[in-house]
């Protein structure tokens, strides 16, 4: 029982882990080498670089949505 205990605990701490760096990846806010960075960040810092990059991403803003022709 206490096995089996430790298991859904490690999979329920995979799964918190796992969450932002899905959401990152699957998200239109940033793309090429910006997710990356992103994403190496989630993955070695964790939350703490989820909610910079909820509140921080895109870094750059696009100048191509501000045109007019």
């Amino acid at each position: 029982m206490e096995f089996l205990a430790m298991i859904i605990g490690a999979v329920f701490c995979f799964l918190i882990w796992i969450y932002p760096i899905i959401r990152i990846a699957a998200s239109n806010r940033t793309s090429g080498g910006e997710k990356v960075a992103w994403l190496l960040l989630t993955i070695f810092v964790f939350w703490f670089a989820w909610i910079f990059y909820l509140l921080l991403a895109p870094l750059k803003t696009s100048h191509s949505k501000y045109r007019t022709y």
